[in-house]
């Protein structure tokens, strides 16, 4: 069994994981940009297949104050909440990058339909350049959709992973030693 490895934040108080301007109860909250960053950046480092666990450090005075099932909830909705954002993100950008394929098809279709209809066979330097630039022209319409279904929806599916696995970490509320 592979030992868990554990993210620890050290607080003053509980409220510095919490967004201060999200008035929300408790379990709801959103997490601090900050903290978020760091939780994210510190888990980033960890294989995604190791067992973790968020490791919350505040002294003895405010660790009576909280109950550690309702810190759990809130992180978890948190990163729940996050996934599925991201989960939404990546259904837009497959749907964008369907849209920017349709487009760039045609207009590939209508550069080389053009290029035969008024420049086949070339006759000259001029119209063989002007031929050839009407089907580099089509080639780099279909740049954005080869962009978006080669390339962009990696970091989005590997940041749905991390969201994924922060959403099911447990959060242990632990004295500062």
């Amino acid at each position: 069994m592979e030992a868990t490895s554990a993210v620890k934040i050290r607080l003053q108080t509980l409220g510095q994981l919490f967004n201060s301007l999200d008035s929300s109860p408790f379990h709801e909250k959103e997490l601090d940009k900050d903290a978020e960053d760091y939780i994210v950046g510190s888990v980033d480092e960890i294989p995604l297949p190791q067992p973790l666990s968020l490791l919350i450090e505040l002294p003895e005075d405010q660790l009576a104050l909280e109950d550690s099932g309702s810190v759990q909830d809130a992180v978890r909705n948190h990163f729940a909440y996050r996934l599925e954002d991201g989960r939404r993100r990546l259904r837009f950008q497959f749907r964008e990058g369907r849209f920017a394929l349709l487009i760039g098809l045609l207009f590939l279709s209508l550069c080389v339909v053009v290029r035969e209809l008024i420049f086949a066979p070339p006759s000259g330097a001029a119209a063989e350049m002007v031929a050839e630039g009407l089907l580099i022209l089509g080639w780099v319409a279909m740049w954005r959709p080869l962009q978006i279904f080669l390339y962009d929806w990696w970091p989005v599916r590997h940041q749905l992973r991390l969201y994924a696995k922060l959403a099911r970490m447990p959060v242990v509320l632990r004295q500062v030693s």
